[in-house]
């Protein structure tokens, strides 16, 4: 596979991805570290590859459906402040700067917990160490939420969000709990219906607070969903697109960017006609879309191809692009190598600030040094292949 996301699951500080999963990991309100991987199959070098599932997964509960429609509220620039509780224009028609206009491009939030940071802590002497430390586990990382439960996702994502705030910082939260999750893939999960994803969602929804965030909407759920009937495509697309409304309805201060795949995966146009129907052209529910999630495709290829599927995808100017740039420092590998390749180095910093037109960031999703499968179980942290990275 050539794209999608590689990761399992969870969350990340740029020092590690973290699940952000309650059960065996700790306390339902503690984001706690878990791994990401990159999984696809070697045998398709021109499809994506996939995320797997996390390990210590809890069982989803059945909560009563909720499909009732939100009004949406369009978002607004970020604020380096950090302040809450703006409301924002009816409309949105000028072009968005880049988060934190008007007084510097703000800083993305580092979540304390993470599989490197653990390793960092209890691996003081190793001479690996201050590579990895100062190359991935001191950088800012997203952090996944995979547990379709939506009993423990509002304290769990709350627990980000305020995190993020108290320091004036912005975290990124990735929604991972789509039915059908990697089409039966090594990602396989997620709501067992749409009705309990959108309980779900409005469950995550009320954690995010009043602060600014940015929320990652479920990577492969556009770009992957060939997979699916006609009919389940749309009723997913409707969801994804009624998601990106109840999140922005609960904080107008977040952006919701939806799932472009990559530069290697679908042709813009294609991709652009997807991504339309799930509601990504809407500033009702939609900033823009992201892409090469836990893949190696070099920033500039994806810059352009985030520009030409905003082009094809029409909607307000101010929509925008975020790319994922953990491990695309060296490119992708030229035989088509998905599962942990050598030879790759970390990507540049995450940042709100690109230098680019209608590149709204750089972010860190997949966490490096998490495995795809070949150094180590996949998901876990392998300490030889984050060296391997950081030392590029």
């Amino acid at each position: 596979m050539v794209a999608a996301a590689s990761v399992v699951a969870v969350v990340g500080t740029v020092t590690g991805m973290v699940a952000a999963m309650g059960g065996e990991r700790g306390p339902a309100d503690q984001a706690r570290p878990l791994t990401s991987r990159s999984a696809g199959l070697p045998s398709e070098p021109s499809r994506p590859s996939r995320p797997t599932e996390p390990a210590e997964r809890t069982g989803p509960a059945q909560v009563p459906p909720s499909r009732a429609a939100v009004r949406p509220l369009p978002s607004k620039p970020f604020a380096s402040s950090g302040t809450a509780g703006v409301k924002p224009s009816a409309e949105r028609t000028e072009r968005r700067t880049a988060p934190g206009a008007g007084s510097g491009p703000g800083e993305l939030y580092r979540h304390p917990e993470s599989q490197v940071l653990d390793w960092v802590r209890d691996h003081p002497d190793d001479p690996r160490g201050t590579a990895i430390e100062t190359g991935i586990a001191d950088r800012p990382a997203a952090v996944w939420f995979t547990d379709p439960d939506p009993a423990t996702v509002t304290s769990r994502v709350a627990a980000v969000a305020s995190g993020g705030a108290a320091r004036g910082q912005v975290p990124v939260l990735v929604a991972y709990a789509i039915p059908d999750r990697d089409c039966g893939g090594a990602s396989q999960g997620g709501a067992p219906s749409l009705d309990a994803y959108d309980a779900w969602i409005d469950a995550f929804a009320a954690g995010l607070g009043p602060d600014d965030a940015l929320v990652i909407l479920e990577p492969d759920a556009i770009a992957q969903s060939d997979c699916l009937p006609a009919g389940t495509r749309a009723d997913r697309f409707a969801s994804l697109a009624r998601a990106g409304r109840v999140i922005k309805a609960a904080n107008p201060n977040a952006r919701v960017y939806y799932d472009a795949g990559h530069s290697a995966w679908n042709p813009p146009a294609k991709q652009a006609a997807l991504l339309r129907r799930a509601g990504a052209a809407s500033p009702a529910g939609s900033d823009g879309v992201f892409s090469n999630v836990s893949n190696f495709n070099r920033t500039e290829a994806e810059i352009a191809y985030g520009r030409r599927v905003l082009d094809a995808l029409g909607g307000p100017a101010g929509l925008g692009a975020v790319i994922d740039t953990s491990r695309n420092g060296n490119g992708a590998p030229a035989d088509g190598e998905w599962c942990d390749p050598a030879g790759r180095g970390l990507g540049r910093s995450p940042t709100l600030g690109t230098g680019e037109s209608r590149i709204d960031a750089y972010l860190w999703v997949k966490l490096p040094g998490e495995s795809d499968g070949c150094r180590g179980r996949a998901g876990a942290f392998s300490p030889g292949y984050a060296y391997e990275l950081a030392r590029g």
